[in-house]
């Protein structure tokens, strides 16, 4: 039996996200509460919570925000080095193939209820809220804000992201006795969050991803020049539209195929008939020249039953 496009990703994401949380010990009642060993002094590319008691890494946003020195305005350019060589080498392609809190994401909207489509003029202007959380709860909050100790506080970690509260917030409430009697309004708020972004999951591809994720956000920046990068062939594409009916992140690659919104799912690789589409290495687009004359026969035919 032929394996469904897409379950290759699954299995990748799957697999990334049971290596990156390969701490077993970290599970065990009585156990160490995290692992602090030195693997954590690298991030993971993808969101995963440092705190996640099996966390090997460390999350990018969380190690962006941790760095700060609030008292001497110092910028950290080292983490932010880090990130924007993978958004260089991958763009959002970490997004599709190795984020573990995108592939939960999407196991929810396999749930069988009806899916909403958001409207585009909705739809549009809230794709710019994560880049307002990167910019503010990311950057800005916590580089002129400090605590009560002088530090920046890391202000999306603390106060918004699910990814924290899921991966580590409810797996040490469950295994520390202790913490349960010390919970506070700051863990309901983010269990509120985490139940909303899991219910609109379900019914909306990938919410967080598209509205929300400051990481994603991050990579997106780079995505037009990134070495891993979508191409299309416009002599070999026949206009059909199924690209673009196939994108959950509603993109459309035949116009934008290196949108910032686009994860490398691949899903409108699969789907295209004539194979116009595809995902490579800097530029490896095929010239008109060079295009089989059987495609060219097709794409004219195409053209002529379409003006007819």
């Amino acid at each position: 039996m032929a394996k469904k496009p897409g379950a290759l990703r699954k299995c990748v994401q799957a697999g990334w996200g049971i290596l990156s949380n390969a701490y077993v010990k970290g599970f065990l009642p009585g156990g160490p509460s995290i692992y602090k060993g030195e693997l954590k002094k690298i991030c993971v590319p993808g969101m995963n919570c440092y705190s996640c008691p099996g966390a090997l890494g460390s999350c990018p946003i969380g190690s962006m925000q941790a760095v700060f020195d609030a008292r001497q305005r110092k910028f950290a350019f080292y983490v932010v080095g880090y990130l924007a060589l993978i958004g260089l080498l991958a763009g959002r392609f970490v997004c599709g193939w190795l984020c573990l809190f995108g592939l939960i994401q999407e196991l929810l909207y396999k749930i069988p209820t009806p899916k909403l489509k958001i409207p585009d003029k909705i739809d549009k202007p809230l794709r710019y809220f994560k880049y307002v959380i990167l910019f503010v709860m990311v950057f800005a909050l916590p580089f002129f804000v400090r605590s009560k100790y002088g530090i920046g506080e890391p202000f999306f970690c603390k106060y918004i992201c699910p990814v924290g509260t899921l991966e580590g917030g409810i797996p040490l409430v469950l295994l520390n006795d202790s913490m349960r009697a010390t919970l506070g309004w700051l863990f309901r708020w983010k269990l509120l969050l985490l139940i909303i972004c899991i219910l609109s999951s379900v019914f909306i591809y990938r919410p967080f991803c598209k509205y929300v994720c400051p990481l994603g956000a991050f990579y997106g920046l780079f995505q037009k020049v990134s070495l891993v990068r979508m191409h299309m062939d416009e002599s070999a594409c026949v206009n059909c539209g199924l690209c673009a009916k196939t994108c959950k992140m509603n993109v459309n690659p035949c116009k934008t195929p290196n949108s910032a919104e686009c994860i490398r799912c691949r899903e409108c690789i699969n789907v295209c008939p004539k194979h116009a589409l595809s995902m490579g290495i800097c530029d490896n687009s095929v010239s008109k020249d060079k295009v089989h004359p059987v495609i060219q026969e097709e794409k004219r035919r195409s053209k002529k039953d379409v003006s007819r």
